[in-house]
């Protein structure tokens, strides 16, 4: 399946705190809880999503057809969850594929697409993080060759921190 990654305009906020909320929904489903934020964002959660897009962060995925299969959010910095850096790296937040692509490797489609996309600007360093009490979603992104490099206390949970040299 061809991926079609599209920079999201001020008119897709609505569609990506859709996506948002249907992914805390999904995952709640599970027992988990770590996403319960999007369920009903607080307007600092919903200044969050804003600030990605003002900052062009925010990726809508299509497919081939045109049809909306997922989004993720991706910056050149994270200060909340890894504070200060020297070492040039690329941020990968907010990866949800619509129920419509659900159980079709999407997830690991796009972020090997996004890793492509950083080696061709001369990126070669990818960092996410995730609830560590997650651990299916640890194990997924370990099988996809991100290290474990720590551990940050969030006020919501406590967060790996992942990385992959590209």
């Amino acid at each position: 399946m061809k991926l079609v990654f599209k920079q999201a305009s001020a008119a897709d906020i609505d569609l990506a705190l859709s996506l948002l909320q249907y992914a805390a929904k999904k995952i709640r489903d599970k027992g988990l809880t770590q996403w319960n934020i999007w369920l009903d964002p607080t307007e600092k959660q919903i200044q969050w999503v804003k600030d990605g897009f003002e900052h062009d962060e925010f990726q809508i995925v299509y497919d081939e057809e045109g049809r909306t299969a997922g989004m993720f959010r991706l910056s050149d910095k994270d200060i909340l969850y890894w504070g200060e850096q020297t070492e040039q790296a690329a941020y990968i937040h907010s990866l949800v594929v619509t129920k419509e692509f659900s159980g079709q490797d999407l997830g690991k489609k796009i972020i090997l697409q996004v890793e492509d996309n950083l080696l061709k600007s001369g990126i070669n360093l990818l960092r996410l993080d995730c609830n560590a009490d997650n651990r299916w979603l640890c194990s997924y992104y370990e099988q996809q060759g991100f290290i474990k490099t720590g551990q940050k206390q969030m006020p919501h949970a406590l967060n790996n921190l992942y990385e992959k040299k590209l």
